[in-house]
């Protein structure tokens, strides 16, 4: 480079007299891609820079468009910007459509909104007093896996080193590469003594992340606990449950642990916590998130140990939750008390934050059901008295009326449901469960305070207690559970889990 036109670029972009510049500029401001042999080791080394497959490319400070030929030669989409109009018009000439070529300032590139997959530049970084700056600029314009490819060197003391442009990369892109084009005599058209290089710095597609949220169903009976959120700029004024984010290195269990005791006052064992749904959710117009619902039964009092985030902590009824819940809490409820486990609840960008009735965008994921019970048929000769007994218990446990017809009922929990059927096909007017055939069916209750409740509301609908001398350890003392009969001979065991549960 002689010493006229280092004293001309280097007023690249910064009050030179751009036409008289393009005036000037022959063979030299092409950068000596006129000749065969430079176009085709230049070809090359674009060719190994950029994306195999054809990519939006921004050529900044792309004189008059020679490397921008090169890459749209490749298959590439190019759009040139130089400061100079003439030489603007000089590289529409040269590209003959093959790219668009703006007008302006290669620090700023006039390009708007639009984003690129490869922003390009050769000997214009160095012509900056801030190029620090300037690469933070051009890495925005990149698409997620974009890459900057950037020539420079250094000329008598002039230009970038190229630590100062790896270390200014660095916490930009995840892979910076430098590579040494002093001694490719192919690519100037004759040896050079001085430093010239290219950095390759390559955006990784960001893997998508997603937050992680704990839920805490606390019950108490049939109530469940539920929190109003206050200044916190979100949702405020609106009731959810307990919850909080999962930190980096928690598990899901121990969050919910530790938001329990933080929000709540509530000091509970990993034993203490099952877990009631996962659900992944999008809110309207915000990023995805996935959150675990636990479930627990206590008899301490909560309290409110976040004055500044929740302005009252209330008791409702799990069937007759209240008006004003924030959306995603209320699902992960309704989806609990159903017994679906999996669930996407994806709010349209419209939508409210607030549950809204006709704006339920919940859809249940059905899990692997392969081999698992389809529905259980109990014959019975009186629907009604059955219906009276059988009705009210699944109703507790948390099934829900499924169908209904002349001659039966049936009650569906997630994928499974139970049915009663006053059959004409009947042979007998009482089940007798010692007969070959159903002796009895058992069910899961939450824990021993649910059993009790269950137990001291049967006789009022037509269930009485069996082996009650040795109740509720009837089946051994490493087994808490009930048994009941109907006035009609079927039986039913209510299983208490953990330590204490487990099955005949």
């Amino acid at each position: 480079m002689s010493e006229t036109q280092r004293e001309t670029v280097a007023g690249w972009g910064h009050g030179v007299d751009w036409d008289a510049a393009a005036a000037s500029f022959d063979e030299e401001a092409d950068h000596g891609l006129r000749d065969p042999a430079v176009r085709a080791a230049w070809a090359s080394r674009l060719a190994a820079w950029l994306p195999r497959r054809p990519s939006d490319v921004l050529d900044l400070g792309c004189g008059t468009g020679s490397l921008s030929l090169l890459a749209a030669e490749q298959g590439h989409r190019v759009t040139g910007v130089d400061l100079s109009a003439p030489m603007a018009e000089l590289a529409r000439a040269k590209l003959g459509g093959a790219a668009e070529v703006l007008v302006g300032d290669a620090a700023q590139p006039p390009v708007g909104e639009r984003r690129f997959d490869v922003v390009l530049a050769r000997h214009v970084l160095w012509t900056f007093p801030d190029p620090e700056a300037v690469l933070r600029h051009w890495s925005s314009l990149l698409r997620p896996g974009g890459r900057l490819v950037l020539v420079e060197g250094v000329w008598g003391g002039a230009g970038l080193p190229v630590e100062r442009i790896t270390e200014a990369l660095a916490p930009l892109a995840l892979r910076v590469a430098a590579e040494d084009l002093s001694a490719d005599a192919r690519l100037w058209g004759k040896t050079v003594d001085d430093l010239r290089y290219a950095v390759v710095a390559r955006h990784t597609p960001p893997r998508h992340r997603e937050i992680v949220d704990v839920h805490l169903i606390v019950r108490r009976g049939a109530e469940v606990l539920l929190a109003r959120r206050a200044d916190t700029g979100y949702a405020d004024g609106l009731w959810n449950l307990p919850s909080g984010h999962v930190e980096e290195g928690e598990d899901v269990r121990a969050a919910v642990l530790r938001e329990a005791h933080e929000e709540v006052g509530l000091e509970l064992a990993p034993a203490d916590v099952r877990v009631a749904a996962v659900m992944q959710h999008r809110g309207p117009g915000g990023r995805t998130r996935t959150g675990w619902f636990f479930e627990t039964t206590t008899g301490a009092t909560p309290v409110n140990r976040e004055p500044d985030k929740c302005d009252a902590l209330r008791w409702f009824p799990l069937s007759a939750l209240p008006d004003g819940m924030v959306a995603y809490n209320r699902a992960g409820i309704e989806a609990y008390r159903t017994g679906e486990r999996f669930v996407l609840h994806w709010q349209e960008d419209g939508d409210p934050v607030e549950h809204s009735a006709d704006r339920d965008r919940s859809e249940a994921l059905p899990p692997t059901e392969a081999g698992q019970i389809h529905h259980i048929e109990l014959w019975t000769a009186d629907l009604a008295e059955a219906e009276r007994s059988w009705g009210w218990l699944l109703g507790e446990l948390g099934h829900l009326p499924y169908r209904s017809w002349k001659s039966g009922r049936s009650w569906r929990l997630g994928s499974t449901y139970v049915v009663l059927e006053q059959s004409g096909d009947l042979t007998g007017d009482r089940h007798e469960r010692t007969a070959p055939g159903l002796n009895h069916l058992a069910f899961h209750v939450r824990d021993r305070a649910a059993l009790d409740a269950l137990v001291a509301g049967a006789s009022a609908h037509g269930w009485s207690l069996m082996y009650a001398e040795d109740h509720p350890y009837a089946g051994g003392r490493q087994h808490c559970a009930a048994y009941l009969q109907d006035t009609l001979g079927h039986e039913v065991e209510l299983v208490v889990p953990g330590p204490d549960g487990g099955a005949s």
